[in-house]
Parts: structure tokens; C-alpha cells; sequence
């Protein structure tokens, strides 16, 4: 190792390298030294800028309430035959649109045809021996006149044409009961709809009242909504209203309501007729929208400045001043009444006017020191 006697032998370039190497060694040490003391202090009297809300409070404050309720028809009907018999056509598939007095069904009539026929012949029958028991009658009158026979012969005439008259109007009245089977043989839609369920095909023996066919009438949608009694005695009849659907918005007028309180449900059926020309299809879920009164005295805080607290409470985070113009955070409890989307409306230990945080309420502990951001606040 060189001694100072060492060095002074050494040339006056390698004293001036040592030189500027301990200066740099000197300015690294007080630059970091200084570094360490500005943040040490910038911690010490660090104020975190947080974003607040003015808290205001209000009587009557509304929220949209929201009741799903299902699109129906107005009319369904399953169609089957009145009478039994072989399916002999069926005009229509699922998914045919019909008008009222459409053909969509017919029974083989074949077997009924050759019946009809039958009873007809009996009727004409029995309408030449009415014929034959009149003449009969009248010459037996003019018999009687004559005093030729004895008026018991002329009743039994009359008799006679009497009972053939009776077995004319019943063979009538069998061909008629014929032709009204034969009526009942066919199924006629009762309505403008659309069919969405067959049942059976061609060549199947239907059975009396056996369900065919399925027709609903799509022209005409109504809703019904179950509703606490006191919403639905709001309503007023004939008023539109907003229903939410899954491909939009559509209007429906309130017809009317039961007015009976369902035992499981507790709600009161409303009914509504959906306007003509609107997207909604039988079976979709919809949703009607009302703009209820809150019956409280609150304000509203978005769900960013909610803290969970205690026995189901809520907190909020209050800004109380300190000193050099800064807030201290103090947290409030308070009880959420109705709940939004994104908001909540709230009542509590906080006054009108008060400053409170509005969203960050992880980065910040109760005691801190914060201050609003450029704009909010003071």
C-alpha cells in the first residue's frame, strides 16, 4: 500500500483522477441523502386528492320500478272434431297463418253421405204416404157428408194422415241431424291467427273433442302484470304505458284489473292490450316500467361511495375540515332505502351540504388526510 510519502511521488495527472473520482462519490451521497428527505417529508405532509359529491337531500324523490309480465293472446283455442271419425285431409302446418272460416280439417264422410242419402229417401217416403192418407181423408169426408159412413171411419182417416205427417217430419228431421253431423265434420278457424301445433296427419281416427289443432289469434297481444294492490290502483284505464322488451320498448294500454289479491303472489293481476303495429310476440317477458314516489327524505349516492358497515349497514365517507385548508375522512352510517342501477338512495347522520367521497374508497382509511379535486368541494 502507498504511504503519503507514496503518493507525493506519483504524477499530478493520477492526483487529479482521485480528485474528481471522491467529488462524484460526494455529490452521488448528498443527492441521494436530499431524495430521501424530500420524500420523507412529501409523505409526512402528503395530502391525497379524492373526488366528492355535495350531499343533498330531497322529499320527493322518485324511482323506476320495474314488474315483469308475460305477452299472451288474447285468444287460444285447441281444435278438435265434435264427432269421431278418420282424418281425411288436414289443410294446414304449423305456422300457417289463417282467416276466420278458413278449412283446416276434414273427417271422411263417405260412410255419413251414404246415410243422408238414406234419410232423404225415408222423408220422401213418408211425404207420398201423407200425400195418399189426405186424399184418403178427404174422400171419407165427403163420404160422411153423404151419410154413406159413420163418423168414426172419417177420424180414423184423420188419424191417419196425422201420423204420416209425424213420420214425414221425422224422417225430415233425421236427414237434418245427418247434415249436421256432416257440418261437424269439418274444423273452421273461428278466428284470424296462426297455427302452432298439429296434432295429428292424415289417415288417424280422431276421437270426440280430441285436441287437433292449435290456433292462437296473434293480431291481438295483451299483458298481464302482477302488481302490489296499491301500484295497481294508480293505474288509470285506458292510459298507455312503457313495457321493456328484449328487442326494445313498446306501449300497452291498461284495460283493466281482478282487484283480487292472489294468496301466494300477494299482487293483483293488471291486464294490458298491446298496441297495434308493435314488435312484441306472444310468450316474450315484459317488463313495465313505473316512476313510483319514494316516501322518504334522502339523497342519492352512486354505489361508488358505499361502504359496508355494520348489522347491514351502510357507510358513507364524510370530509370534515382540518387544518392548512385540508379534510379529514370520517365515515357516516346510513340506510339505503332504494336501490338503482348505479345509484342508492340513502338516509343517515350526514347533513345537507356535507361534502362526501364519491368513488375511491379503497385507497382511503378513516382519520386521512385528503383534499378535493381542482373544482369540487369548496
Amino acid at each position: 500500500m502507498a504511504t503519503p510519502f507514496d503518493l507525493r511521488r506519483l504524477g499530478a495527472g493520477a492526483m487529479v483522477a482521485l480528485a474528481a473520482v471522491a467529488m462524484a462519490g460526494i455529490i452521488v451521497l448528498v443527492t441521494t441523502l436530499r431524495g430521501a428527505d424530500a420524500q420523507e417529508a412529501s409523505s409526512r405532509s402528503g395530502i391525497l386528492p379524492v373526488e366528492t359529491l355535495v350531499v343533498t337531500y330531497t322529499a320527493d324523490a322518485r324511482i323506476g320500478e320495474a314488474f315483469p309480465g308475460l305477452v299472451t293472446a288474447r285468444r287460444e283455442s285447441a281444435l278438435g272434431f265434435e264427432r269421431g271419425g278418420r282424418i281425411e285431409a288436414m289443410r294446414v302446418d304449423v305456422g300457417d297463418r289463417v282467416a276466420a272460416g278458413d278449412v283446416l280439417a276434414e273427417l271422411d264422410t263417405s260412410a255419413l253421405a251414404a246415410q243422408i242419402a238414406a234419410a232423404d229417401a225415408q222423408t220422401a217416403e213418408a211425404r207420398v204416404q201423407v200425400s195418399l192418407a189426405r186424399a184418403t181423408e178427404e174422400r171419407q169426408r165427403t163420404l160422411m157428408e153423404r151419410g154413406h159412413i159413420s163418423p168414426q171411419r172419417l177420424d180414423e182417416a184423420t188419424t191417419a194422415t196425422q201420423a204420416a205427417d209425424a213420420r214425414r217430419a221425422a224422417a225430415a228431421a233425421s236427414a237434418d241431424a245427418l247434415r249436421a253431423q256432416l257440418a261437424l265434420s269439418v274444423i273452421a278457424a273461428p278466428y284470424d291467427g296462426v297455427v302452432t301445433a298439429r296434432m295429428v296427419d292424415e289417415g288417424a281416427i280422431a276421437a270426440p273433442g280430441q285436441a287437433i289443432l292449435n290456433i292462437v289469434e296473434d293480431g291481438a297481444l295483451e299483458i298481464r302484470v302482477g302488481l302490489p294492490p296499491v301500484t295497481a290502483a294508480r293505474l288509470v284505464a285506458g292510459q298507455p304505458y312503457d313495457f321493456h322488451i328484449d328487442s326494445g320498448e313498446i306501449e300497452a294500454m291498461f284495460r283493466a284489473s281482478t282487484g283480487v289479491v292472489d294468496v301466494q303472489s300477494r299482487s293483483v293481476t293488471a291486464v294490458f292490450d298491446v298496441a297495434a303495429g308493435q314488435s312484441a310476440q306472444a310468450g316474450q317477458v315484459a317488463r313495465l316500467v313505473l316512476d313510483a314516489p319514494i316516501d322518504a327524505e334522502g339523497f342519492w349516492v352512486p354505489t361508488s361511495a358505499l361502504a359496508e358497515g355494520r348489522r347491514g349497514l351502510w357507510s358513507v365517507y364524510a370530509l370534515a375540515e382540518a387544518e392548512g385548508g385540508a379534510y379529514r375522512i370520517e365515515p357516516h352510517s346510513v340506510e339505503a332505502l332504494r336501490v338503482e342501477a348505479d345509484r342508492v338512495f340513502v338516509r343517515g347522520a350526514v347533513d345537507h351540504g356535507a361534502l362526501i367521497l364519491a368513488s375511491g374508497l379503497q385507497r382511503v382509511t378513516p382519520g386521512q388526510r385528503v383534499r378535493p379535486l381542482s373544482g369540487q368541494g369548496q
